[in-house]
């Protein structure tokens, strides 16, 4: 198995509550993935290409491994093809 690529990635599982909502400022065809969380505003950064859904596959996943949930449990609700994405989380 390999190692996953991912280090230093915040904890957000205080924030996945019922119905909470995230909004994501996201950049596409990234270096790496990261995300960042500054000023009540998280950022996330992903390699995947904005074509096809994969950018926003990406996203989901990441921020269901940085709020400690599955990634099915994450819908994105606004932004589908724009950089800000709006995510409920609906356990």
């Amino acid at each position: 198995m390999t190692k996953s690529k991912l280090r230093d990635l915040p904890d957000l599982s205080a924030l996945a509550r019922a119905e909470a909502t995230f909004e994501l400022k996201v950049t596409p065809k990234a270096a790496r993935d990261r995300v960042i969380v500054e000023e009540d505003q998280i950022r996330v950064f992903v390699t995947a290409p904005p074509e096809n859904g994969k950018a926003n596959s990406a996203v989901q996943s990441l921020l269901a491994k940085c709020l400690g949930v599955a990634p099915s449990t994450l819908t994105l609700k606004h932004g589908q093809s724009a950089r800000i994405k709006v995510f409920v989380y609906d356990p």
